[in-house]
């Protein structure tokens, strides 16, 4: 859980206080309007404005992440460390083997709030603006990041201001099994093509409270890219008065009851396809008919155009992609990006987390989902829901919400299983074919030889 022992009563009811490392005295202000940055000035730079081409790399080695995987696919993007949302990443582009030049793919992508409301309705939190995110990067040991590099990030605001620069940042490599495998049937005698692939990685792991948050980055050779969070730490030890009245016993007996809450975890992506910002949004729906006598349903699948800002809600067979304005695969077809929600858990008690995507146009002032700290105008609202109001999309930005709704069990203790939740990024029609397809197969695009 995230909180320490109770403070003070609020409405009767027992308010769940958080503890820090360092004296809430000696706290770094949080909630200045201007964000908090680490890195050389180029990271900070601001974002393009919309049509403009792609920037170059902008970065110095200490902060530029250049990856080769499988079948020689390179990953480069450049990386800075903000003072509430922490890890962003910069630039990110992917070079599948056979492309000449790399493919822009994100400007920026980063967190933008994890929201924590509690069951009972007596505490709420808004974990990256008003709980020191970013201020609790963790120290990673040796054995964290096997195989790669820890880097060193200057953690803006440092709880302890004396120590502010933190081991924090693994890139490495990790097997994510197979990237594809095809064969025949047993007998006969056919060649099976089957690859390991490995992932890109970047992580961080942030303390808030009672909780650790690892924040993971995923590449892979084939274009996808997958961004998730695992929440884990300990159950909070002063937490165990089940306030909402349907909590499960742990320990033993039927005693002691945590109180069950939310995670509600926001991302904002700033895309970037093939270096411009004024990307399309498109969405699809496939609609079931049912047909008499048994007969096979039909599936009926349309697409339109998102041009205004939108609140949308996934469904079994609804899905999105943002697509380049310009480039095209070598087949001809345009290049995007499909946005795949992982599960979630929604949390319908705020505006804001009641829809899984949304799309508004370029605001830089608009930063974080919830509890945005930028003075954004007299008029606008403090989250994302409030920034949807038909404006023309010129240049979207996509915000992706994926909850979690944590209900305490006996196995929490202790530490705490890592519980993930994240979503994908997976190309569609990026590349003509499989960008790791092997040279014997490299003939068949649309026919089967």
């Amino acid at each position: 859980m995230h909180e320490s022992p109770s403070g003070p009563a609020r409405g009767g009811a027992r308010r769940r206080t958080r503890r820090r490392a360092a004296a809430l005295a000696t706290a770094p202000l949080l909630l200045a309007a201007t964000a908090l940055l680490s890195g050389p000035a180029a990271h900070a730079a601001p974002e393009a404005a919309p049509g403009a081409p792609a920037p170059a790399p902008g970065c110095s080695a200490a902060y530029r992440i250049t990856q080769v995987l499988d079948g020689g696919t390179v990953w480069r993007m450049c990386w800075h460390y903000e003072g509430n949302a922490g890890l962003v990443l910069d630039n990110v582009s992917y070079q599948p083997k056979g492309e000449r030049t790399p493919i822009k793919v994100l400007t920026t992508a980063k967190l933008a709030q994890i929201h924590v409301p509690y069951d009972d309705g007596g505490n709420e939190y808004d974990d990256l603006t008003g709980q020191g995110f970013a201020q609790g990067l963790m120290k990673l040991a040796p054995a964290e990041c096997p195989g790669g590099t820890i880097k060193t990030v200057k953690v803006p605001g440092a709880w302890d201001p004396a120590h502010p620069n933190v081991s924090g940042l693994c890139a490495t490599t990790r097997a994510r099994g197979h990237a594809y495998r095809m064969g025949g049937y047993p007998g006969e005698g056919t060649k099976t093509y089957q690859l390991q692939g490995k992932d890109l990685l970047l992580y961080t792991v942030n303390k808030v409270g009672w909780y650790e948050y690892i924040t993971e980055w995923r590449f892979a050779g084939d274009g996808t890219m997958t961004m998730q969070v695992g929440a884990t730490g300990t159950v909070s030890p002063g937490d165990y008065d089940a306030g909402d009245g349907r909590g499960m016993p742990l320990g033993k007996g039927a005693k002691d009851y945590a109180t069950s809450h939310s995670h509600n975890v926001f991302w904002r992506l700033n895309f970037g396809l093939d270096g411009s910002t004024a990307n399309k949004v498109e969405q699809f729906d496939s609609t079931t008919t049912t047909r008499p006598g048994g007969r096979t349903p039909t599936i009926r699948t349309t697409s339109k155009p998102v041009t205004k800002e939108l609140a949308g809600d996934a469904g079994p067979m609804r899905w999105w992609r943002v697509v380049s304005p310009t480039g095209r695969n070598k087949d001809g077809h345009r290049r995007s990006y499909e946005i795949v929600p992982g599960a979630t858990s929604k949390y319908t008690g705020r505006g804001y987390t009641k829809h899984d995507v949304y799309f508004t146009e370029y605001n830089k002032c608009e930063q974080f989902a919830s509890n945005n700290l930028a003075n954004c105008g007299a008029r606008a609202g403090k989250s994302v829901d409030t920034w949807v109001n038909g404006q023309p999309l010129k240049h979207p930005i996509a915000w992706v919400n994926i909850g979690f709704h944590h209900i305490a069990r006996d196995e929490d203790q202790e530490p705490m299983p890592v519980h993930w939740q994240g979503f994908q990024l997976a190309p569609r029609d990026v590349t003509a074919m499989n960008p790791l397809t092997p040279p014997a197969l490299s003939g068949h695009n649309g026919h089967y030889e």
